[in-house]
């Protein structure tokens, strides 16, 4: 059995960057569930495909995609990450996320990702829908004002315009999207370790990651 670890949780909540973490501290490969789907988006928007179009599951079926260690994304071999990581994106693929075809088109794919020695997959549903028998699974929550802050941080530092108030939004109505949609909505899995990072540190949250994975015998 291939050892994995599940990260989900709404946008801004730090699994991103603490699935990197582990992921290189515990030489595991990495899944970026969410940037799969902003791929697809982006492909159709290339295509200039609309994002209801049927086509969209079918774009889905054929990227050819990877992760680095560092969690940037290579769309047929080219980095992508400047596209990748904005706001316009995200809610591009918080739409298509909500359609059954595209994520019934992505699973296998996501499912794939899971090769020796291990896997560090975050996203939104990994531990509920695509991971179900995941040995360590974790939601990872905060506040939307500290997530919104911490997403403009993140902008400015790579030189990008944002304005927080807008972010605060975006990020409230992406929320509400991914939380009450009827297919594979945002929850924690009956069997995953909650924890509220508003108040912590990625170190401590990190920490309190490890404990819990070392409990679960994914590693001694």
């Amino acid at each position: 059995m291939i050892p994995i670890i599940t990260i989900d949780g709404p946008s801004g909540s730090g699994k991103g960057t603490l699935a990197c973490r582990l992921a290189q501290r515990l030489g595991f490969h990495l899944l970026d569930s969410g940037a799969l789907y902003r791929l697809t988006a982006l492909a159709a928007k290339k295509q200039q495909i609309d994002l209801v179009s049927p086509q969209v599951a079918a774009i889905a079926e054929a990227l050819n995609v990877r992760f680095d260690a560092d969690g940037a994304a290579f769309l047929d071999e080219v980095c992508i990450d400047s596209v990748l990581r904005t706001e316009q994106t995200g809610a591009m693929a918080s739409q298509i996320a909500a359609r059954a075809d595209v994520r019934a088109a992505l699973l296998a794919r996501q499912r794939a990702f899971a090769k020796a020695p291990g896997l560090v997959a975050d996203g939104r549903d990994m531990g509920t829908v695509v991971f179900t028998d995941a040995k360590a699974k974790f939601f990872l929550d905060a506040s939307a004002e500290i997530r919104a802050e911490r997403r403009y941080k993140q902008l400015i530092g790579n030189g990008l315009s944002a304005n927080l108030a807008a972010l605060i939004e975006e990020i409230q109505a992406r929320d509400d999207r991914d939380r009450n949609r009827a297919i594979a909505p945002l929850i924690p899995a009956p069997d995953a370790l909650v924890i509220d990072s508003t108040l912590l540190t990625i170190e401590a949250v990190e920490a309190q990651m490890m404990d819990f994975i070392r409990a679960k015998g994914v590693i001694t």
